[in-house]
């Protein structure tokens, strides 16, 4: 590859914006300057924001049954130029190997550049988490547990949790939780069935917001018992965002993110008929469109760092959830949101005067990169890849699933309008998506090796000494 001279740009920041040139020589950038200096090849930017490439920090790719990393290009037409996966756990499988495993299903496959989250399956056990102190040799600085789904095999109790976060402390590695109560879950689940299974609503009051915010106060609490950073996924109600909130003012190392679909949805797509609310089905579910102004202000305020999409396209997509006609608790959780990303931020989020700009690429970008601790990524600096998005915030347009590359049969925000989106997308100094469409060579994804220590242990030598 030879140099490419991005011009007359406004460079976007997570503190400034300012107009300047921007020259990638191969895969970096190299130069940031108000100089036309020579190059290979000269875009003019005029009026557009040059944008790091996003981040998606939560994505299912094979895990929960979703779509593989086959369909990440789909990710560069949003403007994401690299994903972080959960990588699942097999029975008799340390984390190492898992890691392992799942990169198998990625090398030479993905299209963006893509790191991992280990994640603990079957139930973990004492002896696994001697494997912690492995994961950073493997590049990964981040390990989740979730409270709910208890009987499955994705379900870990308090005394597992505990003991993962002690060890993960103990090495750099960021504790994940996904706060549900299972036990106040299955409860409502037993009765809801025998009333009326057959309403896709009822995944909703299968899952109260007391479900979540329980669950969400305890996890703090462990977290605070074993004194480990403590990074808590898919935040949607207010209640559970003022106990990040909280606790962090109080010292404590933790912290928090949102998605895409609970800062735009809300419960009664879950109740829309002819058994379309099954489309919208993720856990936790949707809530009352009232908790979406503190979700924001959460991001505004840095209460709450990042907005992934949870992405998990399922196979089959809408034919799949369909499998849990008649019993609301059957249909598999998980929605697509992988490539609407980005525009759907910057539409309900910047535009509606919500988030800044540079607030925008903090929680699609630079707090991503922060969190798992790979500094060459998620900001616009010469030495960094040179990921980069010319963002044409004047584009306006409707989302349909026809347009979308995600594999399967449905968006969640089909018919959404939108307004603004990524004009180029430039993946290591390779353009790779225009105007919302795939243009690039699949396959040309590269795994990228986290550090251990991010930036949820930049506040734990600050914080108050545990409670024992």
């Amino acid at each position: 590859m030879g140099t490419i001279l991005i011009k007359n740009g406004i460079i976007v920041d997570t503190d400034h914006e300012y107009r300047a040139n921007l020259l990638t020589d191969g895969e970096k950038i190299v130069a940031i300057t108000d100089q036309l200096l020579p190059a290979d090849e000269v875009i003019d930017a005029e009026g557009k924001y040059l944008l790091p490439g996003g981040i998606d920090e939560h994505t299912h790719l094979g895990s929960f049954g979703g779509m593989g990393f086959e369909t990440t290009h789909a990710a560069l037409a949003g403007g994401t130029t690299m994903v972080i996966d959960f990588a699942p756990m097999h029975e008799g499988e340390t984390f190492s190997e898992a890691i392992e495993a799942h990169d198998q299903t990625a090398a030479g496959i993905a299209s963006c550049d893509y790191a991992f989250h280990s994640m603990v399956m079957g139930g973990g056990h004492k002896g696994l988490f001697d494997d912690v102190k492995n994961l950073p040799k493997h590049g990964v600085s981040t390990i989740k547990l979730l409270m709910g789904y208890k009987g499955s095999e994705y379900y870990s109790n308090d005394e597992t949790i505990m003991h993962c976060m002690r060890e993960a402390r103990k090495y750099g590695v960021t504790t994940m939780l996904h706060c549900e109560n299972s036990d106040m879950i299955s409860y409502l689940t037993e009765i809801l069935e025998k009333e009326h299974p057959e309403q896709t609503i009822d995944h909703y009051y299968s899952r109260l917001p007391i479900t979540e915010v329980e669950a969400t106060h305890r996890g703090i609490d462990m977290a605070i018992l074993t004194r480990a950073p403590l990074f808590i996924v898919h935040v949607t109600l207010e209640d559970s965002m003022l106990a990040i909130r909280d606790a962090y003012l109080k010292g404590y190392p933790i912290y928090g993110e949102t998605c895409t679909h609970y800062l735009t949805l809300d419960k009664s797509y879950l109740g829309l008929p002819n058994f379309e609310g099954a489309k919208y089905v993720c856990a936790p579910p949707l809530r009352s469109k009232s908790n979406q102004a503190p979700l924001w202000e959460g991001l505004r305020r840095g209460w709450l760092t990042a907005a992934s999409s949870d992405h998990c396209a399922l196979v089959g997509g809408f034919q799949k959830k369909k499998e849990g006609y008649g019993d609301f608790a059957k249909i598999p959780n998980g929605i697509p949101g992988m490539q609407e990303r980005m525009s759907m931020l910057w539409t309900y989020g910047v535009e509606a005067g919500h988030i800044s700009r540079q607030k925008f690429v903090e929680i699609t970008a630079s707090n991503p990169a922060k969190l798992i601790n790979l500094p060459h990524k998620g900001r616009i600096a010469v030495g960094c890849d040179a990921d980069i998005l010319i963002w044409d915030q004047n584009y306006e347009g409707v989302i349909h699933n026809s347009d979308l590359c995600h594999g399967i049969d449905y968006s969640a925000f089909e018919g959404f309008k939108i307004k603004g989106r990524a004009d180029k997308v430039f993946l290591r100094g390779k353009l790779m998506a225009e105007k919302g469409k795939f243009v690039g060579e699949k396959g040309q994804g590269r795994r990228q090796y986290a550090k251990p220590f991010g930036r949820c242990f930049d506040y734990l030598k600050h914080s108050p000494e545990p409670l024992t």
